[in-house]
């Protein structure tokens, strides 16, 4: 499935359920990760989409990084079931559970 598709999915999702989210863009700063998510806890956290199998490139990995650092967990996510079930997860066990790592997901 292409990025695109996985990303208007996951995010019609997380906003049936109540999770506020919008498109982050930083203009002339390439790398920044592609939403940021504020699912009500007073938590935020971002997520970089790609297409089933895509890989993050080196300034991605360097902006999730420095974002990281700040308290910022940026997720990869690459189908819709997966970004749903962050989505869920995030909602029962809150962003800090979410960021030691899942099944399907990674922290970058």
């Amino acid at each position: 499935m292409i990025e695109k598709e996985i990303e208007k999915s996951v995010c019609d999702y997380a906003t049936k359920v109540g999770v506020l989210n919008y498109k982050f863009s930083s203009p002339n700063h390439v790398g920044v990760p592609d939403r940021i998510f504020f699912p009500g806890s007073g938590e935020v956290f971002m997520i970089e989409f790609k297409k089933t199998g895509g890989k993050t490139t080196a300034m991605q990995e360097r902006e999730a990084k420095r974002l990281n650092i700040r308290g910022v967990p940026v997720f990869l996510i690459d189908t819709v079931g997966d970004g749903r079930l962050l989505i869920s997860f995030i909602l029962n066990y809150g962003v800090s559970e979410a960021r030691k790592g899942g099944a399907s997901w990674r922290v970058l």
